[in-house]
């Protein structure tokens, strides 16, 4: 072949990689989380060069990690990423270039199941805020697909295009997550808490299903915060947040209302099975100290209930279980007094 013949089907190559990038980022600036624009990339770039298989290797711990742990629980992100250290990464992106070898020992520190029947493969840096969080992983049953002799421009492009439309993605999700979660806690916020319990008046009306809600108070936090100070308060207001979200049902949503103030609705329980439930939490928390600089600090809850049969709309339905709340508060604490 001559020189020039061989130039043109060069270009032309080039230009069709070029569209199928082009089609790629068009696919990717369409997808509104990160967990639709990681299938639909993987997806889309493995059918439209023919790989033998592609995964996802992410930093452990990931950046925006409250993020991705919501994102990277299903199945399918379990079947397509793996975690890797920061260091085992690191070595194959110097200076955030993308790594082509057709040399299978190269990877031994890598999981090895990713390159089953792999003869070469080429690891893509992808990058937030110019830190490495993670690499594409392409693998091919050809030793010469990606040799280490190959030009790496196409596959670096692609890289840079995909650490883009992740970190749109990424901002996107942190403003509606921090719009919606208690900065403290980790929790939902109030926003979230009206708009769960609204959807659950709306579904009571069309269903006939109950709901209730506990409306949590924590018993003299002033006294923990004068003792301890704030940063153990803070810490309190967290541990009981986390306990929380641990003791309720997967279909209950725990919310932080104000202050040292909780919410939790129950799906599909009625005032028995809400009473039942408000007993455990607090019984758990009167028998479970918090640990806070080599001392066990008593941490106490009241739950007010208030179950819904549809007569009461969001705002008087909370109001009543925070009536009920100040009824068992001052309870809980003659008992103790």
């Amino acid at each position: 072949m001559s020189e020039l013949n061989q130039l043109i089907e060069n270009i032309t190559a080039n230009e069709a990689i070029t569209r199928k990038l082009f089609e790629i980022e068009i696919e990717a600036l369409a997808c509104q989380t990160s967990q639709e624009l990681l299938q639909r990339l993987m997806s889309s770039i493995q059918e439209k060069f023919n790989l033998h298989k592609i995964r996802l290797l992410l930093v452990e711990p990931a950046p925006i990690s409250y993020l991705m742990s919501v994102n990277l629980n299903t199945s399918w992100h379990q079947e397509h990423t793996k975690s890797v250290s920061i260091n085992e990464l690191s070595h194959f992106h110097l200076y955030n270039k993308p790594y082509l070898n057709n040399d299978l020992s190269q990877v031994r520190c890598l999981p090895e199941n990713i390159f089953h029947q792999a003869k070469s493969f080429a690891l893509l840096p992808l990058t937030l805020e110019n830190k490495l969080f993670g690499s594409l992983v392409f693998t091919d049953t050809n030793p010469e697909r990606f040799s280490p002799e190959l030009g790496a421009f196409l596959l670096e492009q692609l890289a840079v295009k995909v650490s883009l439309c992740l970190a749109n993605v990424f901002i996107r999700e942190q403003l509606d997550y921090m719009a919606n979660h208690d900065r403290l806690t980790g929790v939902a916020n109030r926003r979230l808490m009206e708009v769960a319990v609204d959807e659950e008046l709306i579904r009571q009306k069309r269903y006939h299903v109950p709901f209730s809600i506990l409306f949590i108070d924590c018993n003299k936090f002033k006294n923990i915060n004068d003792t301890y100070g704030h940063d153990c308060g803070d810490k309190v207001l967290t541990y009981i947040a986390t306990q929380l979200k641990e003791l309720i049902r997967e279909n209950d949503k725990c919310f932080r209302y104000a202050g040292d103030e909780f919410v939790v609705v129950l799906a599909n329980q009625g005032l028995l099975e809400a009473g039942l439930a408000a007993k455990r939490l607090s019984q758990f928390f009167q028998h479970s100290s918090f640990p806070y600089e080599g001392q066990s600090i008593s941490v106490s809850l009241s739950c007010g209930v208030a179950a819904s049969d549809g007569s009461l709309d969001r705002d008087a339905l909370l109001k009543k279980a925070d009536q009920h709340l100040y009824q068992q508060k001052r309870a809980d604490l003659a008992i103790k007094d």
